[in-house]
């Protein structure tokens, strides 16, 4: 009796839910006639205390009466416990499919970051190889580049730096190596944005190509200003800034993209590379030294050039229109520039012309030009003072009419 007792109170301590039939054999009048399907515990305590009388057995009888209890199955699952798995479980459900969405929308973020990156690439290395291009053009039909700033023609600005021993590299046009380098550029960063790669290439080895190439652009551009700031001083080259710009630009979009962690497992072949491209460019120009040290003991006397061609009515009239308006040649006796800057107007226009000579003594090391080449701050030869206005470079005759304020159909017609 005290442990039925103890086992009622016990159960009437906590709510329990009761998913099984309660006694097996049941007598008549017994709590076995009671079936609880899923009851409170209060419900059970009252159909248990009805039962008690059936237990209460005398001490001869309890043995018999165990044998008629034979079994009591009891599941116990506490509501409060049930509640809180189902509100746990329809609260993870929207976690997670805000931790895959979140996760996906990362993915995505990080995918057209790429692909912004590579249209970077694919646009400024298309720049510079139409930069490129123009440049070996000019260099292999032995033309002047147009330079809008620093002036052009073989004695200085932008035409002294693209025309002297530093645009060739072991005799390959400086020029034609970019465009290689910049038209790899702009095909890697096309294809690995489509993600169409040619003869099978993976995507980690076609970056790893980016980089390096990259890499050694910006070392050679690196290399190449600190040439133009140390043996080209006070003369500047737009060509040469511009590809210095693009070539960085590249390089650094090209790292940013690549990622910390893999920068570090390609740190060492950066390093090789950075350091075979300046071996190369010092073997190249260490060779030319002896010639210019040759070229800058060379003395050369004075010589008068003299212009074949016949001038035309045109030529004539304009070089007259120069001389009344007081306009200016300067320019210098061994500058093939100026020589046909004459041969364009004539024989009979050129001895109308004002014509300055820079170097009337000849040219030897250490040689000064003339102070009234110096007082116009001559960048490069031949020079035009039109009006007060310097103009550097061989002009033709629209040119000098424009600048002298005279329009080239009005010459035309009073001829």
């Amino acid at each position: 009796m005290a442990k039925a007792a103890s086992f009622v109170s016990s159960l009437s301590a906590s709510p329990v839910f009761f998913q099984a039939p309660l006694l097996s054999p049941s007598p008549p009048h017994s709590i076995s006639t009671h079936v609880l399907h899923q009851s409170k515990v209060p419900a059970l305590s009252r159909s248990l205390s009805l039962s008690l009388k059936y237990l209460t057995c005398n001490h001869r009888m309890k043995s018999g009466c165990a044998r008629r209890l034979s079994l009591l199955r009891v599941n116990c699952l506490p509501e409060q416990t049930t509640r809180e798995a189902e509100e746990n479980s329809e609260a993870k459900t929207p976690t997670s499919a805000s931790a895959s969405t979140s996760t996906s929308s990362s993915y995505s973020s990080d995918n057209e970051s790429a692909v912004t990156a590579l249209n970077w690439v694919a646009g400024l290395g298309g720049l510079g190889f139409l930069e490129t291009s123009y440049l070996t053009y000019l260099k292999l039909t032995d033309s002047d580049a147009f330079c809008p700033v620093g002036g052009g023609g073989g004695g200085g600005g932008c035409g002294s730096v693209l025309n002297s021993d530093y645009s060739v590299v072991f005799g390959v046009p400086l020029p034609l190596i970019g465009m290689f380098a910049y038209g790899a550029v702009a095909t890697l960063g096309l294809q690995l944005g489509s993600k169409k790669l040619p003869f099978g290439i993976g995507e980690t080895d076609a970056c790893s190509v980016l980089l390096v190439t990259t890499t050694s652009m910006a070392v050679a551009s690196a290399y190449f200003l600190y040439i133009l700031t140390t043996k080209f001083s006070g003369e500047s080259c737009l060509y040469c800034l511009t590809s210095a710009f693009l070539s960085f630009c590249l390089f650094f979009i090209t790292l940013k993209d690549f990622g910390l962690k893999e920068l570090q497992k390609e740190v060492v072949l950066q390093l090789c590379v950075a350091v075979l491209v300046v071996i190369t460019l010092n073997s190249s120009y260490n060779a030319l030294q002896p010639v210019s040290t040759s070229l800058a003991e060379v003395d050369l006397p004075l010589v008068k050039t003299e212009v074949t061609t016949k001038s035309s009515p045109l030529a004539v009239s304009l070089a007259r229109h120069l001389h009344a308006i007081g306009a200016k040649m300067y320019g210098a006796f061994w500058c093939s520039h100026c020589l046909e800057q004459k041969e364009m107007f004539g024989h009979e226009a050129s001895d109308i012309l004002d014509y300055v000579e820079c170097f009337p003594n000849g040219y030897r090391k250490g040689t000064i030009m003339a102070k009234a080449c110096t007082d116009v701050k001559i960048e490069g030869f031949p020079t035009w003072v039109i009006n007060g206005e310097v103009l550097s470079g061989e002009l033709d005759f629209s040119e000098l009419a424009k600048a002298s304020g005279i329009k080239l159909e009005d010459l035309s017609q009073a001829n």
